[in-house]
């Protein structure tokens, strides 16, 4: 790329202007990449380390996208969680966020890319298996078994309310982590509980969080800072590194007490269902049906608090 004070230099001195050429020229010829060092000063680290993957004679595609981002959602949160994934790790890097719910293909989407970063949302909160209230449930234990993807990098994030669902904060992201698990999946990005308000979780192995966790109705205000951190944390353990690299070990599976727990609270009884919507509809809450578990979240115009009633909206 000619840089606007190397055109103008251009017509000020033809000896220089036949020495770009003749870089060009033999650039074209080579297929190599030329930055100057300017321009690299304003290349974010991953988007840099994608630039070099690109150029190496292993790789196989230039320009080709080497991280998946995948979710499943009900409300919309977690597409947005994955779209501000999709950025950070910049154009040509990631993909666009594929919602999971429109794969026909699951092994061809997926085999599509190098890596994975896989998001979900938790509906079924407290549930044993298919948590997530979303197209993951119905490919968790059917296709998805069927995957030759064993020594994939794959990294999870999940959303919840850690404060209204503080013992189930994000349950979703822990079965998303453990289907890839198994599968045999080289497991990347666990990251720190500390900052958050949960009192317990599925998502925690060892004494970590599985992947990245939000919470898009208490901590809103700290999902662009979380987010940014985890992506540069997956550069640094090597999601773009086809040749292996530094990859984090799995921290142990928590081993959790063998006691019963109460499932989050869902309003069955249409009395009170009733009265809970005259009161909340009014100060314009906002309704997100789910017809796969066949409940409604209501949640409040600042995003701070939230109910759940059964069937859809106008059934409460």
């Amino acid at each position: 790329r000619i840089l606007p004070a190397a055109r103008r230099q251009r017509t000020k001195n033809d000896g220089l202007a036949e020495m770009i050429r003749q870089i060009l020229v033999a650039a074209t010829a080579s297929a190599a990449i030329f930055t100057s060092p300017a321009c690299e000063a304003f290349v974010s680290p991953w988007r840099a380390s994608a630039i070099h993957n690109a150029n190496d004679p292993s790789s196989s595609s230039l320009n080709a996208e080497q991280v998946g981002i995948f979710f499943g959602t009900s409300t919309g949160s977690t597409e947005e969680a994955a779209q501000l994934l999709s950025e950070a790790f910049g154009s040509g890097v990631a993909s666009e966020p594929i919602d999971i719910d429109g794969v026909d293909d699951v092994a061809a989407e997926l085999g599509k890319y190098p890596a994975l970063v896989c998001g979900t949302p938790t509906w079924n909160t407290g549930a044993d298996t298919e948590r997530s209230g979303t197209g993951w449930d119905e490919i968790y234990y059917t296709s998805m078994q069927d995957l030759d993807i064993a020594g994939k990098k794959v990294a999870v994030f999940g959303l919840g309310d850690s404060v209204s669902y503080s013992e189930n904060y994000a349950d979703g992201c822990g079965e998303l982590h453990d289907v890839f698990s198994d599968l045999g999946c080289v497991m990347l990005g666990y990251t720190s509980q500390e900052g958050y308000q949960h009192d317990s979780s599925k998502a925690i192995r060892g004494d970590k969080f599985c992947g990245l966790l939000l919470d898009a109705v208490n901590e809103e205000d700290l999902t662009d800072e979380r987010v940014s951190n985890w992506v540069s944390q997956l550069m640094q353990e090597g999601i773009l590194d086809t040749n292996g690299g530094a990859v984090a070990s799995a921290p142990p599976a928590e081993v959790a007490p063998a006691v019963v727990e109460d499932e989050a609270p869902v309003f069955v009884d249409p009395v009170l269902a009733q009265e809970i919507m005259n009161e909340v509809k009014p100060e314009g809450y906002r309704s997100h049906y789910n017809p796969r578990t066949d409940k409604t979240m209501w949640i409040s115009a600042d995003g701070r608090s939230s109910y759940v009633t059964e069937g859809g909206p106008g059934h409460e």
